[in-house]
């Protein structure tokens, strides 16, 4: 993969950190996005350079209108080409509320971050991965993933507007594996189920106790490192007739058992 360029947006932290080394590893060139400023992101963009891999960062809200068009900026200015997107940056509900209680300000809030700053991200992506197949006929090794979650199948009360979030942004990636598919890019959802990230911290006790209750077939919390895995495995293309699936990361929680 040297000399190839992948975007992974939330890319210094948790999930989005270990596909960023994931793919790090394997010789990818890395932009990375985030709210932080550099400087606070400093050590994981060190870990990531440590590989030998090229790293530029952005500071960037995938949120606001202008994100996608900074981002690729930026990445057309480095290094002249893009050829993978990894879809991670998300945010969680600030307070889990039953959907009885739940704020439309807090809705708000998640579908802009979770659902329609992708959408729009992988829009550009996508113009500018085909401008440059149409100029330099060249062949996209890589493509887009979207890592959604779980909660895209499965109902929480006291966070639906995650849920909602991520069950569209399951659609999105389904939309874009359908109009891709004839250019020759791969899409695939990831769907994340318990990891232990910041994200989950607050909740470690009632997971614990699932966890070991049977919740899941393989009774250990996931890690950040379980979904890199599968990001590197996709974006080397080892699943190259399954565009438009769905990874469960799971640990075996979406298999219904009697």
């Amino acid at each position: 993969m040297r000399g190839r360029v992948a975007l992974v947006t939330g890319g210094a932290r948790g999930i989005g950190l270990a596909c960023a080394e994931a793919l790090a590893r394997e010789g990818w060139d890395l932009a990375i996005c985030g709210r932080r400023s550099e400087e606070e992101a400093q050590p994981s963009l060190d870990r990531l350079r440590a590989s030998g891999s090229s790293i530029l960062y952005i500071q960037a809200d995938i949120g606001e209108d202008e994100a996608p068009e900074r981002l690729l900026s930026a990445i057309r200015s480095r290094f002249g080409r893009l050829d993978a997107l990894v879809n991670n940056a998300g945010v969680a509900p600030k307070e889990r509320a039953d959907i009885l209680e739940a704020s439309r300000e807090s809705f708000d809030r998640l579908i802009r971050t979770n659902l329609r700053g992708p959408y729009f991200l992988t829009q550009a992506a996508a113009r500018w991965m085909l401008e440059r197949k149409k100029a330099e006929s060249a062949v996209i090794v890589g493509g887009i993933i979207f890592i959604t979650s779980i909660s895209a199948a499965v109902a929480s009360v006291n966070r639906g507007e995650y849920c909602i979030s991520k069950a569209g942004l399951s659609m999105a990636s389904r939309l874009w594996a359908t109009r891709l598919a004839d250019e020759g890019i791969p899409v695939y959802e990831i769907r994340p189920g318990i990891i232990r990230t910041d994200m989950t911290a607050g909740v470690a006790a009632k997971y614990d106790t699932l966890i070991q209750e049977g919740l899941l077939l393989q009774r250990r919390w996931g890690s950040p490192e379980d979904v890199g895995r599968a990001v590197a495995m996709l974006l080397r293309g080892e699943l190259p007739y399954s565009t438009g699936q769905v990874l469960n990361i799971d640990g075996g929680l979406m298999v219904r058992r009697l």
